[in-house]
């Protein structure tokens, strides 16, 4: 199994934007020091009462200048709020300053809200997204100057002045469930992953298709089948949850629309589950109307919380379950104290990770 610091950078009470990115740092220092493999962040926008990081790029050059082993990257850039060669460029700058340790997802992006003030159109984003992957091969080939004539990019003639370090490039993920966007993924060897909303019995057969049609497309190589959730790793499993599981169920306050003046945090949430009411997808219509809910979250183990002799069994369990192979926690959420979210890195880095290094869960 391989394992990766993953964050959304929420805002926290009481820090502001430059404390948040300082405790940031300090986090990956010590999954650093730990044998954390990755370390991975979101692309957010327009939300100050939500994530403070809206440029993955500098996310990863910070991380870089205060890490030596960790492999950073976006999960990911939203390809269509980008122009693809700015991004390429981008991209190839960056995994110098890293030495070669850069990863690149890539996604075409869930809100709408992210889209409208750059005036692009939200209901036009899968297709540019897939077909950047053959854009940026292009962009880091041999033929210099290159072009691209595809159905969305198009570049005459453009020299890129920083190749990356990774040959051909850097590896490539999309966190996807579309059924798809995974044959894309297998087909060109791309990594992908879900996300705590889709369901791991819903999700299992799916990338087992997918595994089927990574080998078909005659990969030697596993792929990466990441999956993300919030994580609290304690001495006992009562002190576990008593530190984190209220705060683990606060963890995504931020998919919730802004407070208004004298709404509480239910009222917010009845309409937050509302909308999912009537879905297409039960499953994950389910969770969200429930993800502030402590007990069904721990029920469902959709939180893992506890020692570390819990956690590394609930972990193998689950990667059995919902067929991945790469866990992105979640460790920093709600007011978690800073001490605390330092003891369970450490002891998930020299305790968890060393218990399931080498279990294959496919």
């Amino acid at each position: 199994m391989h394992f990766a610091h993953f964050s959304h950078i929420w805002c926290k009470p009481g820090m502001t934007p430059h404390q948040r990115y300082e405790q940031l740092w300090r986090e990956l220092q010590l999954c650093d020091d730990v044998g954390f493999e990755y370390a991975f962040c979101v692309e957010h926008h327009f939300r100050p009462d939500e994530s403070w990081m809206s440029s993955p790029s500098l996310y990863a050059v910070g991380a870089g200048a205060r890490t030596k082993r960790l492999r950073i990257g976006p999960m990911g850039y939203i390809v269509p709020l980008y122009h693809p060669l700015r991004l390429v460029e981008e991209i190839a700058i960056v995994d110098q300053m890293l030495g070669g340790r850069m990863e690149v997802g890539l996604v075409p992006g869930i809100n709408p809200d992210y889209f409208r003030p750059f005036e692009v159109d939200y209901g036009f984003r899968k297709s540019p997204t897939l077909e950047f992957v053959d854009y940026m091969r292009a962009a880091y080939g041999e033929k210099q100057p290159f072009s691209f004539d595809g159905e969305n990019h198009k570049t005459k003639s453009a020299r890129i002045s920083v190749q990356p370090v990774q040959k051909p490039h850097p590896q490539v993920w999309m966190q996807s469930r579309d059924p798809e966007t995974l044959e894309f993924c297998a087909k060109n060897g791309v990594n992908t992953g879900y996300f705590i909303v889709f369901p791991r019995k819903d999700a299992a057969p799916r990338y087992r298709k997918f595994l089927e049609d990574w080998k078909a497309a005659g990969w030697k190589h596993k792929p990466k089948i990441g999956y993300s959730l919030p994580i609290y790793v304690d001495e006992s499993d009562d002190a576990a949850l008593e530190r984190g599981l209220l705060r683990a169920s606060r963890a995504y306050e931020g998919f919730l629309k802004e407070p208004a003046p004298g709404e509480t945090f239910e009222d917010r949430v009845r309409e937050h589950s509302s909308r999912f009411i009537g879905r297409g997808e039960p499953g994950a219509a389910e969770i969200m109307a429930n993800i502030f809910n402590p007990d069904y979250l721990l029920k469902n183990d959709l939180v893992i919380i506890g020692s570390v002799k819990t956690v590394t069994e609930k972990l193998r369990a689950l990667a059995d379950e919902g067929v991945f192979n790469t866990f992105l926690g979640e460790y920093n959420f709600a007011d978690l104290p800073e001490d605390d979210l330092m003891r369970s890195i450490r002891l998930f880095g020299e305790q968890v990770i060393p218990a399931l290094r080498g279990y294959e869960p496919f």
